[in-house]
């Protein structure tokens, strides 16, 4: 059974483009399954660093294809641009190593405007999007009514959709008083772009199942978290997309039945962009510590918007939770070496809610801001541990804190990231 399915486990940020790019190693195709270019893998190769927003970390390793998948919506023109990017690092970008799904919806300058529209009108109850255009490209979708990039192939067709598609925006943007598009401005580039991405269109779920039945291993590489799940989140601070391991079935068109390996990416702590509760955040110095300062490619600011991220203590009730709604068969723990030099560590185990400890997250956002972390507290360590490649060189208290998290969560850590670079991984097996 050739297929690993790699998701994040906690709010998204969990490091899985470096996971990704480490998997992928061993792979013939990386599948990316859900979302759009709101997402955002760094990935360091030597002195370089790559920001993918929308191809797949795969494009990295020489032998493997990548896949965009019908589960994500797709923005043709920074699709583009992104290649061009890639391309001027030295990564060649073929149909022989990308294909872009006929059926991946397609994100167009009205969802974009749309997007900021809709926060705006939000005011304090905004959710915190990355003005992208996600959240209307999917209610394209689920409303039937959306552009496919299958579209693209008739160049007289696909301008017709988007200045419907423009049109019925202008008039939602002209009653809230809002700059309405120039669509003829706003086709341009995407007709460009089109023409540009025909030779990449295929049916990918086809040529996924061919590739299985033929025996080939198949990374399905998944953007946002488990707790941005539209499903299974803090409804409404989610995306708009199902980044789960069922979200990888549905967004590539393959069955349970090829899928031997759940990896879930987690950070060593808790980190969240946008608005929603966050039970474990720090507002203080070690929240502070734990996110940084900004100088580094890997603190905790956004790839994709730059902001800063909330920080916190590892949440093993959200992480054990995250495990259960994934089947994960395995946790990678990211940034571990950001632990190191803190006396002791906490782990939230439980929550306090109206008196009671449970187990697992509540389901309503109210009870979930009222909750109260129950923590456990773990001796900290000293060392600097980003040279560790073996795990007989951790200090004990590293491999007692990976420990707790693998009981606690009832799931495997067999590997953990002591830092950015490729080689910065420990295998604990």
């Amino acid at each position: 059974m050739p297929a690993t399915i790699l998701v994040g486990a906690q709010w998204g940020d969990e490091g899985k483009g470096r996971i990704a790019d480490w998997l992928a190693m061993d792979s013939d195709v990386v599948a990316r399954y859900g979302g759009g270019d709101n997402a955002g893998h760094t990935v360091y190769v030597g002195q370089q660093v790559f920001k993918l927003h929308t191809i797949p970390s795969g494009i990295l390793r020489e032998q493997v294809m990548c896949v965009l998948g019908n589960g994500m919506v797709v923005n043709p023109v920074n699709l583009v641009k992104e290649m061009d990017q890639i391309q001027a690092k030295g990564v060649i970008i073929t149909p022989e190593r990308l294909l872009l799904s006929t059926r991946a919806h397609l994100i167009t300058p009205a969802h974009i405007a749309l997007d900021a529209a809709s926060e705006k009108a939000r005011g304090a109850g905004a959710i915190g999007t990355t003005l992208r255009g996600i959240g209307p490209a999917y209610l394209d979708k689920t409303g039937r009514k959306g552009i496919r990039a299958g579209d693209m192939v008739n160049l007289e067709d696909f301008a017709d959709a988007l200045q419907r598609s423009i049109q019925e925006a202008n008039e939602v943007l002209a009653r809230q008083d809002i700059k309405v598009l120039d669509a003829d401005a706003a086709i341009a580039p995407y007709l460009d772009a089109a023409a540009r991405l025909q030779p990449f269109l295929a049916d990918t779920a086809v040529y996924l199942n061919r590739r299985l039945k033929a025996g080939a291993r198949v990374l399905c590489e998944g953007a946002q978290g488990t707790l941005l799940d539209v499903d299974h989140g803090s409804y409404p601070f989610v995306t708009s997309s199902s980044p789960t391991a069922g979200g990888a079935l549905t967004g590539l068109g393959i069955g349970p039945g090829v899928v031997d390996r759940v990896v879930g990416a987690a950070k060593s702590f808790s980190t969240r962009v946008g608005a929603g509760p966050m039970p474990t955040e720090l507002n203080d110095a070690i929240g502070d510590r734990l996110r940084g300062t900004g100088e580094r490619f890997w603190d905790e600011y956004g790839t994709t918007t730059g902001r800063p991220r909330r920080c916190g203590w590892l949440d093993a009730v959200m992480l054990r939770y995250a495990a259960q709604i994934n089947g994960c068969t395995e946790l990678v723990l990211t940034k571990l070496d950001i632990l190191s030099g803190f006396d002791e560590l906490k782990i939230a185990v439980a929550y306090r809610l109206d008196g009671q400890e449970i187990a697992y997250p509540p389901t309503t956002n109210a009870e979930l801001e009222r909750a109260e972390p129950v923590y456990e507290t773990l001796p900290g360590w000293s060392e600097d541990i980003s040279g560790a490649r073996r795990g007989a060189d951790l200090p004990e208290a590293a491999r007692n804190y990976i420990r707790r998290v693998a009981d606690l969560c009832g799931t495997p850590v067999y590997t953990v990231s002591v830092g950015p670079e490729r080689d910065q991984l420990v295998h604990l097996t």
